[in-house]
């Protein structure tokens, strides 16, 4: 079998490799540099999990900037076929069960894009196999999954990329540079605002199609009746057994992450949450936030705003005491007084991570070994500021937190739904 040496090497250094087993497979002689095709010392061999909309999205992009997808997984055929198509992969290397997939010695990296509820107990796997992750946002949907994917990625030192996008977007980068370098003076608030949940309404039970995994698309959440509304997109974003803050978080992370990374933030978080919302009439297969309201604090007297829509526009509003700058997304920024647009950083100023892609970033770091632009701690943090949100929308108070230890201030009741249990056999600390 032909692989890639110098990254078999890193791998036997790292103790990982005995930790790595799978099936054999042959590498196409595309892969020794011919046809105009990556030679094996640039490729990356990409195993790509959840391949519908969104993965298939991620996996084009990843070809793109040269990573080579050797194998697919999804609990749909029809969708896996799709993707097995688009990656000119043979039909034993589609997978319905993506620890089959884990098993393949000859993959590198991974992309995860299952529905949320997925993210972390495929990427923990992903992980204790020896691969290096890009993994959808959100990044779990509690509280304590995020912790324990940190703890995974920092024991592994395996390359980390959380799907959340504009930190490789270059505008974006430059209004947070314009902020950490106070071109806007002090800043005091933060406005974000992303798109309102939905309602569903009460579709029947209905016959499990041929071809779908459904207990497998279920996986750690409670047994439920199949109806197609149920597992589709975008439906299933605002079903609390699959992203239980619905957009609060699944949408909100991707503006709530670019306030992180302007403040400076990426180790901490808020101090105090007080939020409020309004939910779908009971009955409704949708539970999650319809509208929001929620006010962080934090301990550097910076203020975050955060609703939907129906309250501000969405993106990313930066409020200082000499200007403001607002960004929507892939929109074209604005500022006052406009000048700020022009501003350039100096060499001696703040300068944040460089890339013009999050996908092509991925693909460098797992060569390079070098962190990615959004690495673990930053995914998790980001994360849990709309979980936070989320749980003070719940309990309809203030709540008080202590970012260091990452517990509520003498609050039991908060506490208890900084995590939540999981179907039999699937459990946190493994993959089952």
């Amino acid at each position: 079998m032909l692989r890639d040496q110098r990254l078999t090497r890193r791998r036997f250094v790292k103790g990982t490799a005995a930790a790595i087993f799978g099936a054999p497979y042959l590498v196409p002689s595309s892969a020794l540099g011919r046809e105009g095709k990556p030679a094996p010392s640039e490729r990356v061999a990409l195993g790509c999990i959840g391949v519908g909309g969104r993965g298939q999205h991620d996996m084009r992009r990843l070809m793109k900037y040269g990573g080579e997808v050797v194998a697919v997984c999804d609990v749909k055929s029809d969708v896996r076929e799709q993707a097995r198509a688009l990656a000119g992969v043979p039909p034993n290397s589609a997978y319905n069960d993506f620890r089959e997939l884990l098993d393949r010695k000859d993959i590198d990296a991974v992309m995860i894009a299952p529905p949320d509820h997925w993210h972390v107990l495929i990427g923990i796997a992903a992980i204790k196999a020896g691969k290096d992750v890009y993994v959808e946002k959100p990044l779990g949907i509690t509280i304590a999954e995020g912790k324990a994917m940190r703890e995974a990625v920092r024991e592994s030192k395996r390359v980390f990329m959380h799907g959340t996008e504009q930190r490789g977007m270059t505008d974006v980068r430059k209004m947070c540079e314009l902020v950490r370098n106070g071109r806007i003076g002090k800043l005091h608030t933060i406005t974000v605002a992303c798109p309102s949940g939905q309602e569903i309404g009460s579709p029947p039970e209905m016959p499990v199609p041929e071809g779908f995994d459904y207990d497998m698309w279920l996986g750690p959440a409670r047994r439920a009746p199949y109806t197609e509304k149920r597992c589709q997109t975008p439906f299933f974003f605002f079903i609390s057994d699959y992203s239980p803050s619905g957009f609060v978080c699944s949408w909100g992370v991707h503006h709530l992450d670019v306030a992180q990374w302007a403040m400076g933030t990426d180790d901490t978080g808020p101090v105090e949450i007080d939020g409020r919302g309004t939910f779908p009439k009971k009955g409704d297969l949708a539970d999650t936030p319809l509208t929001w309201r929620i006010e962080y604090k934090y301990a550097n007297g910076v203020r975050i705003v955060f609703t939907d829509t129906s309250q501000n526009p969405e993106g990313v509003r930066f409020e200082g005491t000499d200007g403001w700058i607002f960004k929507a997304y892939q929109k074209p920024t604005q500022a006052q007084p406009k000048s700020l647009l022009e501003s350039a950083i100096g060499r001696d100023e703040i300068h944040l991570y460089e890339t013009d892609s999050d996908d092509r970033c991925f693909l460098e770091c797992v060569k390079s070994r070098r962190e990615t632009c959004s690495p673990i701690e930053a995914a998790h943090r980001s994360t849990t500021i709309g979980y936070l949100g989320h749980i003070s929308i719940l309990l309809e108070r203030k709540l008080n937190w202590d970012p260091e230890k990452e517990r509520f201030v003498n609050d039991p009741e908060a506490d208890a739904l900084l995590s939540r249990p999981m179907r039999p056999p699937w459990r946190l600390d493994s993959s089952a």
